[in-house]
């Protein structure tokens, strides 16, 4: 049975002991019910735990079990049902922190390139990305993901490699240059000769690093457990002697109680929650649980580029105005023409200007790779590549009065 069903059995047990208790005035009910519901889950939890001992591990979770027994054995129920609940409720914790993160590995995975568009006298054929072999001419469209390693033979767009660098800024690729699988190209469709299998190329490195993950799962594991057997021994030797001090049982379930380490059973998974959550917020997919603790022992990092610890977001660093603009004129200007374009540079500048009010536009053209044109407030805008808006329509080149994506 999974944990959070026992959680949710666990609850509803309780919640129906209240109701048998001060709704019927049941007492006895209600600590048969608890009793036989705790003894159960004990009995299940003891089974794990020996599972666990025979593999060599110990855990805090023995002597919380223990304290549920006995105080199960001496009919203080609630106090069972307490650290039932606790127990139980922190290994969900541990489950749904583990779920969360395979599910972010397997995104990396159902995005993985599955298919290519192989040239095969002078048709296109979709084959298995298994099956491009070093030498084949693929063709890319537009929003695809590069099935596998190659160099461009014909063509020029912009490709998105952030799955591969962390870079958010498309890279222009043009005849010649190497193409990485796992790139995103954004604008037109190109050719690619293939320099690498599938097994070999970048991204399917990175889907054999997620496999091995699941294959490998590491368990979290709580500071309290590299302490368990000492502090198990020591609890259970002064309950033993309460109880023989006292000739009381209860004073040695007391004292289990209060040794037990609910707390730190429920602080481990709460903050391995709070953690994975937070990373992956940022952008941040952690490949296992334990990993967020060793990183609480780190002494140093390295990392390969910039890319990978920024937001991810493109801005607007500085606004140079020319022949006679003003910073809010150019704004206005080139946020307007670029509202409607999904070009990651275009989004990054409306958003800079989403405090003013833009203006609607005219004769849009958007020319791949280069930016767009439009007729903002009765004037022609261009926004894009320096070669883009120094030419006219008849090939003439300007050299004041355009935009220019920066």
């Amino acid at each position: 049975m999974r944990h959070y069903y026992k959680l949710t059995l666990t609850v509803s047990v309780g919640i129906i002991a209240l109701i048998l208790q001060f709704g019927f005035h049941q007492q006895l009910a209600a600590q048969l019910i608890i009793t036989l519901w705790g003894s159960v889950m004990a009995l299940s939890m003891l089974v794990e735990m020996v599972k666990t001992l025979r593999s060599g591990k110990y855990g805090v979770d023995l002597l919380a079990i223990t304290a549920i027994v006995a105080t199960l054995a001496v009919s203080e129920y609630w106090a069972g049902l307490v650290v039932l609940i606790m127990l139980t409720g922190g290994d969900s914790l541990e489950d749904y922190a583990a779920k969360r993160a395979n599910t972010e590995l397997k995104a990396l995975l159902d995005n993985s390139p599955r298919t290519a568009h192989r040239i095969q006298n002078e048709q296109l054929t979709d084959i298995a990305v298994e099956d491009a072999v070093v030498g084949d001419q693929l063709v890319v469209k537009p929003g695809e993901l590069v099935p596998v390693d190659g160099h461009l033979i014909d063509g020029t767009a912009m490709f998105d490699e952030s799955s591969l660098t962390g870079e958010s800024k498309p890279v222009e690729k043009a005849v010649g240059d190497d193409l990485m699988s796992g790139a995103v190209n954004g604008d037109s469709a190109v050719t690619m000769i293939v320099d690498k299998l599938a097994a070999d190329s970048q991204y399917q490195q990175l889907v054999k690093l997620v496999k091995e993950s699941e294959s490998r799962p590491a368990k979290f594991v709580r500071l309290a457990d590299r302490y368990a057997v000492p502090f198990t021994l020591v609890a259970y030797v002064i309950a033993g002697i309460a109880w023989l001090i006292s000739g009381d049982p209860h004073r040695f379930a007391e004292v289990l109680v209060v040794a037990s380490p609910c707390p730190l059973i429920l602080a481990a998974p709460v903050a391995l929650v709070s953690g994975m959550s937070r990373t992956s917020r940022n952008g941040i997919v952690v490949k296992t649980g334990d990993m967020l603790e060793k990183m609480s022992t780190a002494k140093s990092a390295a990392f390969d580029k910039t890319g990978t610890i920024t937001s991810g977001q493109l801005t607007v660093n500085d606004i140079v105005p020319q022949a006679g603009f003003t910073p809010d004129q150019i704004l206005h200007l080139a946020a307007s023409a670029e509202q409607n374009s999904s070009h990651i540079l275009a989004r990054s500048l409306v958003k800079f200007a989403n405090d003013q009010p833009l203006s609607p536009v005219a004769d849009l053209e958007e020319v791949t790779g280069n930016g767009v044109t439009a007729t903002v407030d009765n004037a022609v805008v261009k926004v894009g590549k320096l070669k883009f808006r120094s030419r006219n329509y008849d090939g003439t080149t300007r050299t004041n009065g355009d935009l220019r994506r920066r």
